[in-house]
């Protein structure tokens, strides 16, 4: 046994179905590790298929070419370093979640997932089955034990693990990104590594697919709990960690350790990550959007501007009537201020056409929310022809207080294929807008400075579809709305505990009531970047049609 041992860990962005560009990231890993002198090169969990598959690892054309590309990758990387990899693997009919370990060209080994999530985002239990808890691998170093993912989330897996024999611990993840996620992560990490006084290596995927966005942040803690390693959260990083044999067993040499940021900068990260992203695993170039002279707008413009680069960025002005000067010159003062180009396409004329096709059904009706929709809709259908016609993914622009409560217009400003604040509450637009405003990252490909006016950020939200109208008349204000949200949609709290807060309960049964029925509207929305644990989708799965109500 040696006395010193060099594992390379690969916190790298692969693409869902991309077998054989994922495995390319792997075999570069793996280069990577045997120039610098690795014994091993680790990638995280799933990594050959990508993650989340959801039902496409059902299908076994899928799980017969991912197995064939390890066993490919095997035989690639036969001399040099073990690589571990994540990918899925058949035992019979039983399919697993498998962590392989591949050397001098063939799979000297397999672990199986015992603890498959089955909540949130996660239907692991659905799609694979449970795997026998394992011993450790054998290395020319420790022997490694590797509880995968949600095995690390409970004592059993790691202490099977340690008991047989594992003086490491390797943890391949697949975690997807919410608030704050990062302290709750160490803090299990550290009740393993407390319990088994062994070194712990939590690695972590990154990227963003569809909805959900992994955020990396890869660490290494040594027995006691104390922090050695500390990788960058949203970055690509490639990283080594030295374990040395002594006297009170196998401890790591001390690495560097990144700055982890605070919550605003990790969610605008997130964003824009998942923007990025999409489109460049869609194939997707340029994107456009309604840029209406609101924050909401602004703040969607600026995510795409740091995404994708102002110049594949085109907004779209589209005045009615309604529209006021201040709008239109603080929509120009924003595209300006990020370098993105500006259109102008006026609405008038195609709404009064419109008014006039309908004229004869709706004569002697009073005007209501139908002519108001009719704007939005006119709004929508320009701006995806626009997109038909240039190949631009249109992006929508909703809030999260707005898509809860169906403050917003079905094939109209909901038209879009992404919609990057879509688990952002207004609120937390504000302050996400002052946020950009005052710092700049070289993540960033848009302008620093102030992109979104103090103007546009403290101005009265007004969706401007009839004269001097405010988000207000219709709701309350969003620091209100915004609380009584996050009690009924985040919390999962009762009517009464809303008033217990000090709601008013009129106020509260209102918005509970917005929200149950508005849930077609979210049914039919774009996908847009999960930054909490009750994101509209796959964490909050409500039905359509629904007829209870909380009486409490």
């Amino acid at each position: 046994m040696t006395y010193t041992y060099r594992i390379t860990i690969a916190q790298l962005n692969p693409t869902v179905g991309d077998l054989s560009g994922n495995a390319e990231l792997a075999f570069g890993a793996w280069e990577q590790g045997k120039a610098a002198g690795a014994d091993l090169v680790a990638l995280p969990e799933m990594f050959i298929t990508g993650y989340q598959t959801q039902d496409m690892i059902r299908r076994s054309g899928f799980i017969l070419a991912a197995v064939a590309e390890i066993e490919a990758l095997a035989r690639r990387c036969a001399d040099g370093p073990t690589l571990a990899i994540g990918g899925p693997a058949l035992d019979g009919v039983r399919l697993h979640n498998s962590y392989y370990m591949l050397k001098g060209g063939a799979i000297i080994g397999r672990a199986d997932k015992h603890f498959l999530p089955n909540f949130n985002v996660f239907d692991e239990v659905r799609l694979f089955n449970r795997g026998e808890i394992q011993g450790p691998f054998a290395t020319t170093g420790p022997r490694i034990g590797t509880p995968i993912c949600e095995d690390a989330w409970y004592p059993d897996v790691a202490e099977a693990q340690v008991e047989s024999g594992a003086e490491v611990l390797l943890v391949p993840n697949g975690s997807p990104y919410f608030r704050d996620k990062f302290e709750v992560r160490l803090n299990n990490m550290v009740a393993r590594v407390v319990e088994n006084d062994v070194p712990l290596i939590y690695l972590n995927l990154l990227g963003a697919q569809d909805d959900q966005v992994f955020d990396g942040g890869s660490f290494v803690l040594n027995p006691g709990g104390q922090l050695a390693m500390q990788l960058p959260v949203f970055e690509d990083a490639i990283a080594h960690v030295d374990l040395e044999r002594t006297d009170d067993g196998w401890r790591v040499v001390d690495g560097a350790k990144a700055h982890l940021p605070e919550s605003l900068e990790q969610d605008y990260h997130a964003m824009v990550l998942s923007l990025r992203d999409y489109c460049r695993k869609t194939g997707f170039k340029k994107v456009l959007l309604g840029l209406s002279g609101g924050v909401d707008s602004a703040i969607v413009a600026t995510i795409a501007a740091d995404a994708l680069g102002p110049d594949n960025v085109r907004c779209v002005m589209l005045p009615s009537e309604y529209t006021s000067q201040a709008s239109l010159d603080d929509a120009a003062a924003c595209a300006h201020a990020l370098g993105c180009k500006l259109d102008t396409v006026s609405i008038k004329e195609p709404v009064r056409a419109v008014d006039q096709a309908l004229a004869h059904l709706f004569d002697g009706l009073d005007a209501d929310l139908t002519e108001e929709n009719i704007q939005s809709r006119l709004r929508g259908l320009l701006l995806m022809a626009q997109s038909n016609k240039f190949g631009e993914m249109l992006l929508t622009t909703g809030n999260k207080s707005e898509v809860a409560v169906g403050y917003a217009t079905i094939y109209g400003d909901m038209s879009g294929g992404y919609n990057p604040i879509k688990d952002l509450y207004k609120t937390r637009v504000f302050d996400i807008c002052r946020w950009r405003n005052a710092n700049h990252r070289p993540w960033m490909m848009a302008p620093a400075g102030e992109v979104i006016s103090v103007a546009i950020i403290d101005k009265p939200p007004s969706a401007e579809l009839r004269p001097d109208q405010k988000d207000e008349d219709s709701l309350p204000p969003y620091p209100v709305l915004d609380d009584i949200l996050f009690r009924l949609v985040d919390e999962e709290q009762s009517v009464a505990d809303c008033v217990a807060a000090g709601h008013d309960r009129a106020v509260v049964k209102k918005i509970e009531h917005l929200i149950y029925i508005s849930e077609y509207k979210r049914f039919q929305s774009a996908p847009g970047t999960r930054l909490s644990k009750r994101a509209f989708w796959l964490d909050r799965r409500y039905p359509i049609v629904n007829r209870w109500r909380d009486n409490s």
